[in-house]
């Protein structure tokens, strides 16, 4: 079937912060009264919202371009957007010849504009919309909604940029610095969400916990959930991604604790946890701060579920630092972990460091780091055997035997309060329970990343969070 105008091809790679851009780049196009279709072939418009973050990312993102330029008729454009484009600029042309049209991270409000450019050009030569002023961001959304819809879930963009000197990092030159939305406007689109039915929203930033420093706020990110739990009491759980460390104030522990829309999980990235290591990171390097944190948090919040990620290998990563965080990992007992190993990234003040690490050596270190971790997650897990857990039902599916055969019996798949979309553990449950609905069950099993559990009446009773399930409520 031929391409038709008026049809786009979107491909949304990378984040969830991505995900929210490319929404709201699709939302901006079909208020131009143009449609979305899931074949490019019939497509007038094909474009990719590209990451930049890491080599392998950025890979991907040139290889989707790539397919589509080769795949492209005469009167059809292959548009790349987003983080790729925004850091590589006009050279991005020079990987992919054939590329019609390139937009940064900053002004993704104005793509049809572009198509409109592109589509009355009187050459081939690629058109650019690059601004390089990142206070436009949060500035002229024009209307469109700044979330992304998944089932009864939904990401909801509150700020975009990065002011933090992070050396490994490239976000503030992709991004800029950071810039966060009006609050109403946030609130308004809480209220939205809530009159579409979703039943969870994660609030998502390059760094949550900024949220409002620009807008002269002191603890922004409090401020934003109270006023959302009063103007949405409809959404059950709200849940924060994306902390920094330095920036979890009392404040917003006990915003969190008394709130019990706010789910007792809390993802805050510490990168490592050797005290030379983050200096050479330029990341805050006072260790204490994060057992005194983490300690008070976990007194505020009974049963708050901790997520982080770390990097190995960074460039002058001693044994001695390495051990230091194999013990830093085994004194917090987080629940959820997230590892990488080191990338280099052209730019960033760590490509020039010495003393760069060996990649059998990078390897190594995260299969022990991983392993540790292992360990503490099933311990973690198993603590919930026997107890009452209300999980978000995401869909259905058929128990296997040992050797892959199916039983035919229905199984729901579902997440807890300890479970973010896409990066954490599930519950699996047995039958067949309503898909976009929370439900309390009785956990029966653990393994290192999931749980399994029964519907069942006569459950324990047991606070979580923030509600009494006992015999006789299910």
């Amino acid at each position: 079937m031929p391409p038709r105008k008026n049809n786009y091809y979107l491909l949304s790679l990378g984040c969830s912060k991505n995900t929210v851009d490319s929404e709201s780049i699709a939302q901006v196009l079909d208020q131009n009264g143009m449609r979305a279709v899931g074949d490019p072939e019939r497509a007038e418009v094909l474009i990719v919202n590209t990451c930049g973050f890491i080599d392998a990312a950025k890979q991907e993102s040139i290889d989707a371009l790539k397919d589509l330029v080769d795949l492209k008729r005469a009167n059809q454009m292959v548009i790349a957007a987003g983080c790729l484009s925004q850091r590589y600029g006009k050279d991005l042309v020079q990987y992919i010849p054939g590329l019609d049209g390139v937009i940064g991270t900053r002004r993704w409000m104005d793509i049809f504009d572009l198509v409109a450019r592109l589509r009355t050009r009187k050459h081939p030569e690629p058109m650019y919309h690059l601004p390089t002023d990142a206070k436009v961001v949060g500035l002229d959304e024009r209307g469109v909604l700044r979330a992304s819809v998944q089932g009864v879930s939904a990401y909801l963009k509150i700020a975009d940029g990065c002011r933090r000197p992070c050396a490994f990092c490239a976000i503030p030159k992709i991004k800029g610095t950071a810039v966060s939305r009006p609050l109403e406007s946030i609130v308004a689109e809480a209220v939205q969400l809530q009159e579409l039915g979703v039943k969870e929203i994660m609030l998502i930033a390059q760094d949550s916990t900024d949220y409002g420093y620009d807008l002269g706020m002191k603890d922004g990110l409090a401020h934003l959930l109270d006023a959302i739990v009063e103007a949405a009491p409809g959404i059950p759980w709200i849940r924060i991604m994306y902390a920094y460390p330095g920036y979890v104030t009392p404040r917003l522990m006990e915003t969190m604790a008394k709130h019990k829309q706010v789910l007792p999980y809390l993802d805050i990235p510490l990168q490592h946890g050797h005290r030379e290591t983050l200096k050479r990171m330029k990341r805050p390097a006072k260790v204490e701060w994060v057992y005194e944190t983490i300690g008070q948090l976990r007194e505020t919040i009974p049963q708050l579920a901790v997520r982080t990620t770390f990097i190995v290998g960074y460039p002058g990563e001693t044994d001695e630092e390495f051990e230091g965080l194999m013990q830093f990992v085994r004194d917090l007992q987080f629940d959820r972990v997230g590892a990488f190993k080191y990338s280099y990234e052209i730019g960033t003040p760590s490509a020039t460091l010495p003393n760069q690490v060996p990649d059998d050596i990078k390897q190594t270190r995260y299969e022990r780091l991983m392993e540790l971790q292992q360990g503490i997650s099933l311990a973690k897990n198993q603590q919930w055997v026997g107890q009452t857990l209300e999980i978000l039902v995401e869909g259905h599916g058929i128990s296997e035997d040992d050797r892959g055969r199916s039983t035919g019996e229905a199984l729901s798949l579902g997440r807890s309060y300890r479970d973010a979309p896409e990066i954490d553990g599930y519950v699996v449950v047995e039958g067949e329970l309503p898909v976009g609905e929370i439900v309390p069950v009785r956990i029966t099993g653990a393994t290192t990343y999931d749980l399994f559990a029964t519907v069942q009446t006569g459950a324990p009773i047991v606070i979580q969070p923030g509600k009494i399930y006992g015999e006789g409520m299910l």
